[in-house]
């Protein structure tokens, strides 16, 4: 379960987006992004903390950690794109630790992190199997993951109005707030089809992690989740 081949094609997609990511990932999110990037992270990451923000794009899951923690924790950001790892300077104020690659293969120890963050980059993964395993590894004992991304809720009705939004509505706001680089964003859709029924990534997530903690807002279509290592 991941992107496979796909991975390829939606990598592309997000180096042509970096100038309007933020500004659209807010539109589409319902302007509910910054809270559920809040809901996640608040009370799993704590002063002292070393983490990884995996997948980190330009570091808003560490920019809310740290706000969290009086700039009281320790950031590496990891992205398999460089572009978007240089644009993180112009978001914090000193210079984080950085790291180029993907989930399925992370160039740190065993035992290295208090926490793993995964802001809207999960369901990216090549393989998700594989990056769950990977982020369990880092992980020290006691480790969280935290997860804030799009959910699949369980029930089909509910699944078929989140796809239909990914599908139709999205794009339109999409290219409100970003133009014709907005439409880009369509590729959403793509990767939701791919990402786990929220009952089935937990159950993945319990194949590695002791206990899963697994908060849901907009009816499922939106998860925020703390997997315990």
């Amino acid at each position: 379960m991941g992107l496979g081949s796909y991975w390829g094609e939606v990598i592309e997609v997000l180096r042509e987006i970096i100038p309007v990511y933020d500004k659209v990932n807010s539109y589409i999110s319902l302007g509910k992004d910054v809270e559920h990037r809040n809901r996640g992270i608040s009370g799993r990451v704590l002063p002292g903390n070393k983490i990884l923000d995996a997948g980190s794009g330009f570091g808003n899951m560490s920019k809310t950690a740290s706000k969290i923690c009086d700039e009281k924790i320790s950031i590496t950001l990891y992205d398999p794109l460089v572009p978007m790892l240089k644009n993180t300077s112009k978001f914090f104020e000193k210079t984080l630790d950085m790291a180029n690659g993907v989930f399925e293969h992370i160039p740190f120890r065993d035992e290295e992190f208090d926490a793993v963050l995964c802001g809207y980059s999960l369901r990216d993964a090549i393989n998700l199997r594989i990056a769950i395993s990977e982020i369990h590894r880092v992980l020290k004992r006691g480790g969280r993951f935290v997860i804030v991304d799009l959910g699949k809720p369980d029930e089909g009705l509910i699944r078929f109005g989140v796809s239909f939004y990914l599908r139709f509505i999205l794009p339109i706001l999409a290219l409100i707030a970003g133009g014709r680089l907005g439409l880009k964003f369509g590729t959403l859709y793509e990767t939701y089809k791919r990402w786990p029924k929220n009952k089935r990534l937990e159950e993945m997530l319990l194949e590695k992690f002791s206990r899963v903690e697994f908060e849901k807002d907009l009816m499922g279509g939106a998860i925020m989740v703390a997997a315990y290592k």
